[in-house]
């Protein structure tokens, strides 16, 4: 098993995130390396429990391990200090899908707060927000179901004690859990018209 601090983040995260009782959505999973500039991801989706596919409200999230992270982590791992201690690049996107009829952003950003809770020494800060509009196929031009996606962005940063013992990430990820999940019930629970899995023409 590879002993690597990003790897102990990715089982934490999953660990929180079955006991919030969200579904991963497996299929959605990315491990990618970029071989020209060495930047390492992980990307994760996850819906409410018993949802239909694809799920009313999803919650996709992003981890960005950049080089000069890995550099630090090399430094310490060798007992030579960095200047600076690793840290992650972390983005949330929550989204809601299949909807039937076009919605405001506003009407959902009211539902959203502007940042998360404290991952550590700080919080995601909400950034973009979009609206897609998706039509059919077929060339008559109409719009056949719409979604909204609002994006949180923002650093998790290591500290010397989640580096010597990793058990001691998992309340940073227990708190990113629990606010994932509230905050998709709060999404699902919107009055709003979603079109059935079966109903979803256009692709």
């Amino acid at each position: 098993m590879i002993d690597h601090i990003l790897v102990d983040l990715i089982t934490a995260i999953r660990g929180s995130f079955d006991d919030a009782l969200l579904q991963r959505q497996a299929v959605e999973e990315r491990f990618q390396v970029d071989v020209f500039l060495g930047d390492v991801s992980f990307e994760t989706s996850f819906s409410l429990p018993g949802e239909e596919q694809p799920p009313r409200v999803r919650a996709d999230l992003s981890i960005d391990w950049p080089t000069w992270s890995q550099t630090a982590y090399r430094s310490w791992s060798i007992g030579e200090p960095p200047e600076e201690l690793p840290e992650v690049v972390v983005e949330v996107a929550l989204r809601i899908q299949r909807l039937a009829e076009p919605l405001p952003a506003s009407a959902v950003l009211e539902a959203l707060p502007r940042e998360s809770p404290a991952l550590g020494a700080e919080a995601l800060l909400r950034s973009a927000t979009t609206v897609e509009e998706v039509h059919s196929g077929d060339g008559d031009g109409e719009a056949v179901r719409w979604a909204v996606e609002a994006t949180y962005e923002g650093s998790l940063r290591f500290e010397e004690r989640h580096l010597e013992d990793p058990a001691t990430i998992r309340p940073m990820t227990d708190v990113l859990s629990r606010w994932v999940a509230s905050t998709l019930v709060q999404l699902a629970d919107l009055p709003l018209a979603f079109l059935p899995p079966d109903r979803l023409a256009g692709g």
